[in-house]
């Protein structure tokens, strides 16, 4: 903690500390408060990352007064200093600073329908389905969502330049640290050390707790430093200050509420509190919003389901808060990561769309109201999130690999029915690689050339496929980084795409539209190889071959090991599921109604391989009513494999398959 008196010894390591991290006291003095190009020293603070971009950070800072290095660590916590071609993010943030106008993106944002999927995924229950989330009204945004506006006032610069202009956007970043400063009586100091409360105050956050914890982790960045190549191919470096130690009681300065924490269950590296979600009957035999349970008692939890919201955080918050809606266990905020917990890990929300998977798994979802899939997330939001998946894993052993990490749209339909009414959040520009990273378990190659399994793995910025209808049908989506590859029916950009019979029953090819899985590999998710051909790699991919560009130039793939499996000798095919239930002679003897098995419209052919997952007994959690006594777990003796069989997850008998090593 920082004191009152300074040692000579700390004043002279502070005095390295503030030239490394790029403000020193003659730049805040060149430029002040005018609108002018780059001074020499600024020119000369901007060199290690020797871009545009870096002299706007420097010039921004010197003539806001602002350290250097807090901007440049406030940004990378924003946006990781990508400017996303002016697209905005999904609360509505532009640019490095993430300057927040929802109400200009909301203008701007399409209309979002529902899919109908039964959130419950549960066929011996009547399906429950969401409406549509309602989009705030301009006078009901917080001010967490306008800081565009105030920005404006204090630069003088256009809305529209703010939006736009990387430039205009870092000046208006730092006009408004500068005003968090002055608004809690603090001078406008060279030293780092003096700016955590405004950096706090920038946040938004409306409790201590969050504003600290994303205080604390702006200050990480830092003491670290990092170095970085943005989406515009603009390099940016903060250099590191391992010695710098914040002035942490300024946080008492802000006047935020105490959030209530009561029974969360979150790890101390994040600000949580407690919002529950109701358990609630309600007439008819009805009941809301959840599931009682005893896990991990009753049944291991193994999966982890990340979704976003297609709401507001308020909108949210109210959705979960409704006995007659559906539930998940943590909503994440995007501003500044903080999270709500709603329903108790031992019991079972209602998210997925596959009983299954939900009676297994955790729910996340992430704030994202504007249903433009191309919008983007910060990094406070990937950096609490994953903090709450590793405490999740680690507390119940669950596996940190997209096997058991899922996107919502890695969840399969429990039937044939279900298929193309599954939801596709969080879609092709979450970023995986950078997520498994924070997860401390990047994707890396274990494996050489001729090695018969692969994980996807495109460079998320420079990897730029083309997508359409983020606004309208057909229109081309804006160009962005995303985690996944498009799958052809051969080696060549102008082959079909893979077909997905589920999808379309009559036979159609898959499109390139942004919420069309059909011929589509994520980040993480590892496929048996079929067949390499020059700068094409063919995967097994829903009983079918499936080639995607994979140059040794700038690979889209890395060469894994892993374990396999295919159909028993002897079988032509065997059958596919998407939830793993047990034998009907599991049932004898209970008052359970027998849950048909009902396998996909897909098979596993002879000769094809797939990567395997988990082993598993076939399990079914009986509960069909709001009294708990009934409730039930029926386990078999069949046992399945989990594979990556599409773009979703699947299952199959151990019975039918035997396993290999890849």
């Amino acid at each position: 903690m920082r004191g009152s008196v300074t040692s000579p010894s700390t004043s002279d390591a502070r005095r390295r500390i503030w030239q490394a991290g790029g403000l020193v006291a003659s730049a805040a003095l060149v430029l002040p408060l005018l609108s002018a190009g780059p001074s020499a020293t600024a020119e000369r603070s901007a060199r290690p990352g020797s871009g545009s971009l870096q002299r706007d950070f420097a010039v921004a800072a010197a003539q806001y007064r602002v350290p250097q290095s807090v901007l440049l660590g406030v940004s990378y916590l924003q946006s990781r200093w990508d400017a996303h071609g002016s697209a905005p993010s999904v609360t509505g943030g532009y640019g490095p600073m993430h300057l927040t106008d929802a109400e200009t993106a909301l203008e701007e944002a399409p209309h979002h329908s529902d899919s109908g999927e039964d959130p419950r995924g549960d066929d011996s229950r009547p399906a429950r389905t969401g409406g549509e989330a309602e989009l705030p009204k301009a006078s009901e945004l917080p001010a967490r969502l306008k800081t565009l506006e105030r920005a404006a006032a204090l630069t003088g610069l256009p809305d529209e330049q703010l939006r736009h202009s990387p430039s205009a956007n870092v000046r208006g970043g730092a006009a408004l640290l500068a005003a968090a400063q002055k608004q809690l009586g603090q001078p406008l100091s060279t030293d780092p050390a003096d700016w955590y409360g405004a950096v706090a105050l920038f946040s938004g956050a409306d409790d201590t707790a969050t504003a600290t914890t994303y205080a604390n982790d702006v200050y990480d960045v830092i003491r670290a430093g990092e170095r970085r190549t943005t989406d515009s191919g603009q390099q940016v470096t903060l250099p590191g200050a391992p010695e710098l130690v914040p002035d942490r009681t300024q946080v008492a300065d802000l006047g935020l509420r105490t959030a209530d924490a009561g029974p969360a269950e979150c790890p101390e590296t994040v600000a949580c509190e407690w919002i529950p979600a109701p358990y609630e009957e309600f007439g008819d035999g009805d009941y809301g919003n959840h599931d009682k349970g005893d896990r991990p008692v009753s049944q291991e939890i193994d999966y982890i389901v990340v979704h976003d919201t297609e709401a507001t955080w308020d909108t949210t918050l109210k959705l979960v808060q409704n006995p007659e809606y559906v539930s998940w266990q943590y909503s994440l905020r995007s501003t500044d990561g903080h999270i709500a917990q709603h329903v108790p890990l031992k019991d079972v929300a209602w998210h997925a769309g596959n009983w299954y998977i939900n009676s297994k798994s955790v729910g996340l979802e992430h704030e994202g109201f504007l249903t433009s899939p191309d919008a983007w997330y910060t990094e406070a939001m990937y950096r609490t999130s994953a903090r709450l998946v590793k405490y999740l894993a680690k507390r119940y052993g669950i596996p940190l690999d997209r096997q058991h990490v899922l996107g919502h749209d890695n969840v399969p339909g429990p039937v044939t029915a279900n298929i193309r009414g599954m939801h596709t959040d969080p879609g092709p520009y979450w970023d995986w690689a950078h997520y498994f990273k924070l997860l401390g378990r990047p994707f890396t190659p274990t494996a050489g050339p001729d090695s018969g399994v692969v994980t996807i793995r495109p460079e998320y910025a420079r990897h730029q496929p083309l997508y359409t209808g983020c606004v309208k049908a057909g229109q081309p989506c804006a160009p962005h980084g995303s985690g996944a590859v498009r799958l052809h029916t051969g080696p060549d950009a102008d082959a079909p795409l893979v077909k997905d019979i589920g999808l379309r029953p009559g036979g159609q090819d898959s499109t390139t539209g942004v919420n069309d899985t059909g011929a589509r590999a994520s980040t993480g998710q590892q496929y048996a190889v079929a067949e390499r051909r020059g700068d094409w790699t063919a995967i097994w991919y829903l009983g079918q071959k499936a080639w995607f560009h994979n140059p040794r130039t700038q690979p889209t793939a890395v060469n894994v090991r892993g374990l396999l499996l295919t159909p028993k000798d002897g079988a032509a095919d065997v059958p596919v599921y998407g939830r793993a239930y047990p034998e009907a002679a599991a049932y004898a003897g209970t008052a359970v109604p027998v849950q048909a098995l009902s396998p996909l419209p897909y098979k596993l052919l002879a000769g094809q391989r797939y990567v395997v997952g988990d082993r598993t007994p076939g399990e079914y959690f009986f509960a069909p009513a709001f009294e708990t006594a009934g409730h039930r777990v029926i386990r078999g003796e069949e046992a399945y494999y989990e594979i990556q069989f599409g773009h979703r997850v699947a299952y199959v008998k151990a019975s039918d398959v035997r396993v290999l090593t890849s």
